[in-house]
């Protein structure tokens, strides 16, 4: 039984790896609020707050904009996740 590996067209379109412009959460920032993890929206170059964090700006945006992909703005992380397909990929 072969394996079944999904695609996701949204990641493989992604050529260069948009890096946040700053370590923080561009709408938590506006709404004095805090944020766990930072993730970078790989459409726009926008970096929001993730869903462990209280205001999930991150994921809002995605399904607000229609913008797919981000990548964790992490330090030593690399990673990239498309909302749609519910897909990582590592880098």
């Amino acid at each position: 039984m072969a394996l079944r590996i999904k695609k996701c067209g949204h990641i493989e379109a992604i050529t260069e790896i948009k890096k946040p412009r700053a370590y923080e959460c561009e709408e938590c920032v506006k709404s004095g609020s805090t944020w766990v993890h930072l993730r970078t929206c790989q459409e726009c170059g926008i970096t929001l707050c993730c869903d462990s964090s209280p205001n999930k700006h991150a994921s809002k945006h995605a399904v607000a904009k229609s913008h797919a992909v981000i990548n964790s703005a992490e330090p030593g992380e690399k990673w990239l996740w498309c909302y749609e397909h519910k897909l990582i990929a590592r880098y």
